[in-house]
């Protein structure tokens, strides 16, 4: 099953670098919801497409949720397997600033499910270039 909306690398790429300074942590004002909503639905919704499926239900309140990974199809009531975090968490693991082991260590995002971890695999989704300063 495709995603419902299709993104580009282009507008990956846009997006994301709308929100790289303060991804990176970076001492900057928060980005609008607008311009955060673009950035996490276009690397949720890249995830779903470079690893689809429905075996995994991946969650960045309040502004996206899909299924990704190959595996067993979920229909009804409570997926499984679920991967959820915050968009800063999100953020930052879909672009390499950290990893998904390192935030699933300290809390910032939850994985439950046997396969929920599989999503590491396809992390991150792009990397932010390397500052220099």
């Amino acid at each position: 099953m495709a995603p419902s909306k299709l993104v580009t690398p282009e507008q990956v790429r846009e997006a994301v670098l709308a929100v790289a300074d303060w991804t990176r942590g970076r001492d900057v004002e928060k980005p609008s919801r607008s311009t955060l909503a673009d950035a996490v639905r276009a690397t949720v919704r890249t995830l779903a497409q470079v690893a689809p499926g429905s075996s995994v239900e991946v969650r960045v309140p309040p502004f996206v949720a899909v299924q990704c990974i190959t595996g067993p199809r979920h229909t009804r009531g409570t997926p499984p397997n679920v991967v959820e975090t915050d968009p800063h968490t999100w953020l930052q693991i879909a672009t390499g600033v950290r990893t998904f082991d390192d935030a699933l260590k300290d809390g910032s995002i939850t994985a439950s499910g046997s396969r929920a971890g599989d999503v590491a695999h396809w992390l991150p989704i792009m990397r932010l270039p390397i500052l220099r300063e």
